[in-house]
């Protein structure tokens, strides 16, 4: 995991020297509140604990209301594994933790935004909407790291200051989305036919965003 965070440090250094000579750049940090979610698999179920998510973004604005952002967020998490059948050879009853003691996890999410305000660019408060999408990197117990599809939607307000500095409240809605194995279906030409499964996340979270903006 090391190597991805080393990757996006470099990149935003890199923009954000581009950014004293190019448009208006805002560099994000971003902390907040994940609320936990249950994945359902076929004879388990898994549970994504909630937990504090932290990262970092480099915002551009293509227009005065409208911006494109890149950015990184990570959660540390517990992922706890329940089996929906008992398992006597382990002792294990049916809805009893499967991975006990260790289930310590992590979600990393690089994702790309876009994100408009509503109103006069010259207001001190400016609501939000946003979308993004990418890749979120699961750090898993199990099954070690594995790379998957993610992404998010946003809303919320952004409040300026007289200073280079602003900060956007928001709530958020973050989703991944892996192939787990195979459900069988039966064809009368085809015979039997397998179908991949998948099991995605949907977590809520609400978070503040402290923004630096380079041009002021």
């Amino acid at each position: 995991m090391k190597k991805y965070h080393l990757l996006f440090v470099v990149f935003l250094f890199s923009l954000t020297i581009s950014a004293q000579s190019q448009g208006s750049f805002l560099l994000n940090l971003y902390g907040g509140y994940t609320f936990s979610d249950k994945v359902d698999f076929d004879a388990s179920y898994a549970k994504v604990e909630d937990g504090f998510e932290y990262g970092a973004g480099l915002e551009y604005f293509i227009m005065d209301n409208a911006s494109i952002e890149l950015k990184y967020n990570r959660l540390d998490t517990n992922m706890p594994l329940y089996t929906k059948a008992p398992i006597p050879a382990y002792g294990i009853p049916a809805g009893g933790q499967v991975n006990a003691g260790d289930d310590k996890g992590a979600i990393n999410y690089i994702l790309a935004d876009y994100t408009y305000y509503f109103g006069s660019s010259s207001q001190k408060a400016l609501p939000f909407l946003g979308a993004g999408a990418g890749i979120s990197i699961l750090e898993s117990p199990q099954s070690g790291n594995g790379t998957y599809f993610a992404w998010e939607i946003k809303g919320g307000v952004k409040i300026k200051t007289d200073s280079a500095f602003s900060i956007n409240l928001n709530a958020y809605l973050q989703s991944m989305s892996a192939a787990v194995g195979y459900d069988y279906y039966w064809d009368y030409y085809w015979g039997p036919i397998a179908v991949t499964d998948y099991a995605s996340t949907f977590q809520f979270g609400l978070g503040a965003v402290l923004s630096y903006d380079f041009k002021k």
